[in-house]
């Protein structure tokens, strides 16, 4: 180590000020002292050639002259005598100088080392006024957990840094609370449903057991039913992963085709269409986007459940696919029970839904909120909203991607986009 390095900062960590407040003590005292030090030398550096006010009297012919309007007497002869006493008074006035600056150098060393002294102490308490709001804060912020988390700071006084720290902490801890409020809900939720599957198989299994009389018909029977809230079971599970993942983000991108995958998801729920006697209009022009393809589906999986399962007897369908504005859109609109306009943000909260029907069954609530979720991660812009004779519009705005695969699999570019900040994104 070399020996300057001794006097660096991570050589000497314990000789470093520990807190704020002594640190800007130490500055302010450093700032006067060098400020200080400034001064006294100006100061005594103008003293110092600063000239001096002398007569010189010369004589000429034996006698004085009569002085002229400079001040001083001119002539040509100078009397020994007259040589010796001004030799004399330079040398005197020379000492009285110099004994000058040196008192004036002691004194204002003094003076320098008192003010020094009034300096630290003033900056200890200037330092501490200007600190206060800061430990109030601190004191508040540790006083503060997930049981009083609606305790803000409240910080009263003119708009400055502070009061805009103080601002910023009390917005993270409102959106804290708000972010607790939810996961305690959802909690209590997930909960409430696996807890009454699990109660629904106990009942089942101890009715079969204590029934003396049981038959194989009914064995079998209870067994079917098992069998049937185990798969229940499977798909909230399902769904509660995939929701988990969507609100994790995003690892990487991929880019696809909207229409393709959406052609996909509609061959795959054909048959549960037409069971049900739904009309289904489809238009699904190509939507290159990018993302992660699974969840992509899983949300177009959940929109088309969602208007199936929630849908009147000889409903209406449509599902549109499209380049919209720079944006990949996916679109489905759907026939149904009238959805009051006030209750649609709510059903995007897991597990929220509307009064259960004999075709929802089985169903948790967790639709659309893996919806939402997804369209988040995929930095989509989500709008829904009511229809005037019964069911839902929803639309999904991806961006577009720079590269995509095309129907028949060769790579085209179209045109680029920027991705938008996140926080334009409208939140149902």
């Amino acid at each position: 180590m070399r020996p300057l390095d001794l006097f660096r900062p991570r050589a000497m960590p314990h000789l470093l000020p520990r807190t704020v407040r002594l640190r800007l003590t130490v500055l302010y005292g450093g700032l006067f002292v060098a400020s200080g030090a400034v001064l006294l030398t100006i100061t005594y550096l103008l003293f110092r050639h600063s000239t001096g006010h002398m007569v010189l009297i010369n004589y000429q012919n034996g006698g004085p002259e009569t002085p002229s309007g400079s001040g001083t007497f001119t002539g040509i002869q100078i009397p020994e005598q007259m040589k010796r006493f001004a030799q004399q008074a330079h040398d005197q006035a020379a000492r009285d100088r110099a004994a000058q600056l040196h008192e004036l150098l002691v004194q204002s060393g003094i003076a320098l080392a008192i003010m020094v002294v009034v300096s630290i102490v003033l900056g200890w308490l200037v330092a501490g006024r200007v600190l206060r709001p800061l430990r109030t804060m601190t004191v508040t912020v540790q006083q503060i957990s997930a049981r009083n988390v609606h305790q803000r700071l409240a910080i009263k006084g003119p708009r400055d840094e502070l009061k805009d720290l103080a601002d910023t902490i009390d917005g993270l801890l409102g959106r804290l609370e708000t972010a607790l409020g939810a996961h305690k809900r959802f909690v209590a939720n997930a909960a409430h449903e696996l807890r009454t599957p699990l109660t629904l198989e106990h009942a089942l299994l101890e009715e079969t057991l204590t029934d003396r009389g049981a038959t194989l018909e009914s064995f079998r029977s209870t067994s079917e039913r098992l069998l049937a809230i185990s798969e229940q079971q499977g798909r909230l599970l399902e769904a509660l992963l995939t929701l988990a993942t969507s609100e994790r983000g995003l690892d990487r991108r991929v880019p696809f085709d909207l229409s393709v995958l959406t052609d996909h998801v509609l061959l795959t729920s054909r048959p549960k269409i037409d069971r049900l006697g739904l009309r289904i209009q489809t238009r699904t022009a190509p939507a290159p986007t990018s993302g992660d393809p699974a969840l992509v589906e899983r949300l177009v999986i959940n929109l088309l459940d969602n208007a199936v399962c929630y849908n009147g007897a000889g409903g209406r369908i449509e599902v549109t696919t499209a380049t919209k504005a720079e944006r990949a859109v996916i679109s489905v609109v759907n026939t149904g029970p009238v959805v009051p306009p006030a209750e649609v943000d709510r059903l995007f909260e897991p597990f929220q839904r509307l009064e259960r029907t004999a075709q929802d069954d089985g169903h948790h609530g967790l639709g659309l909120s893996i919806i939402r979720a997804v369209a988040t991660a995929h930095d989509a812009i989500l709008t829904a909203h009511a229809r005037p004779d019964g069911g839902l519009a929803v639309e999904v705005a991806f961006p577009v991607s720079e590269v995509h695969n095309d129907r028949h699999g060769t790579r085209r570019a179209p045109r680029s986009t920027p991705t938008p900040d996140r926080r334009s994104f409208s939140r149902l």
